[in-house]
């Protein structure tokens, strides 16, 4: 039977040995298998996560835990897979614990910061009594809104959640969630090294995808040990399918181009591809060579 792991172990390895984990979206059962396969190839860690708004589309948030962890069964995964919430509120945070998942992320950004502080607190000492990682957000990070990206998270606000006992902290550095504006400033590498320098828990960038390569490498050696992918993997499905369709292989009915398993393959392939890639410049280790990990 499958079992999930938390994750600190690994993360903390992260942080001290300066590579990060990919926190990968799944959107649906093809996406499952694109990154569980991805992982088991590269024998590497893998984080996979799942918003509010796609577990919704997949049938809640048990559905997912069920499906995860019934695929890791059926296709023999047997690197450590960790099952997370991406930007929950309080209330599917609290939902992702009772059903069973190892990490969750609150997101209280939009709260006052001391209400987001007193339900994180809430959310930790839920969490932490089951074994469960917490992952929280100070800051803001950006929503398509233009160039200046989001709000700054500050160094005090770092210190207060750490103290607070979050496991993973995701900082607003100039960071975007969905495609990157033209005009987009960068990382603010000033502020993620006060952080980093402030607080030694593993840091968290959001809204990886479109983010220069040179700049993703470079937070991770200032403290970034985890980096949230979604809209890349996307867009390769996206174009994958185009193609597909593009080149009329739906059409061909003599070996039933229309057949969705036929339709969906091109895209779950490029998933694989492109997470594979990202893992190496992720610098992600395979799962024998992480320090302290039994």
């Amino acid at each position: 039977m499958a079992y999930f792991d938390n994750g600190n172990e690994i993360f903390k390895d992260a942080r001290k040995n300066h590579y990060a984990v990919g926190a990968y979206n799944t959107n649906n059962l093809e996406w499952t298998r694109a990154i569980l396969k991805a992982a088991q190839e590269t024998k590497t860690p893998l984080l996979i996560q799942v918003s509010m708004g796609a577990s919704k589309y997949m049938g809640g948030y048990k559905f997912v835990k069920d499906m995860v962890a019934d695929q890791m069964d059926s296709m023999g995964i047997t690197v450590p897979v960790i099952l997370n919430l991406d930007h929950g509120d309080y209330d599917a945070a609290v939902e992702c614990i009772k059903d069973g998942y190892s990490s969750v992320m609150f997101d209280g950004h939009n709260l006052p910061t001391d209400e987001n502080l007193a339900k994180t607190k809430e959310i930790i000492k839920m969490a932490h009594e089951r074994g469960i990682s917490v992952e929280a957000e100070i800051g803001k990070i950006g929503e398509n809104q233009g160039a200046q990206g989001g709000e700054l998270a500050s160094v005090e606000d770092a210190k207060t959640f750490v103290a607070a006992g979050v496991d993973k902290l995701a900082c607003g550095i100039g960071n975007i969630h969905g495609v990157y504006p033209k005009g987009w400033k960068g990382l603010n590498f000033d502020r993620l090294k006060e952080i980093a320098n402030a607080v030694s828990v593993p840091l968290v960038l959001h809204g990886g995808s479109g983010i220069p390569e040179d700049q993703v490498k470079k937070s991770i050696t200032m403290g970034i040990a985890k980096v949230n992918i979604n809209t890349e993997f996307q867009q390769a499905f996206q174009a994958a399918t185009r193609k597909y369709i593009e080149d009329k292989k739906d059409l061909d009915t003599a070996n039933k181009g229309y057949d969705p398993r036929k339709l969906l393959l091109p895209g779950t392939e490029a998933i694989t591809a492109a997470m594979k890639e990202m893992t190496g410049w992720l610098g992600t280790p395979s799962i024998d060579h992480i320090l302290g990990y039994k």
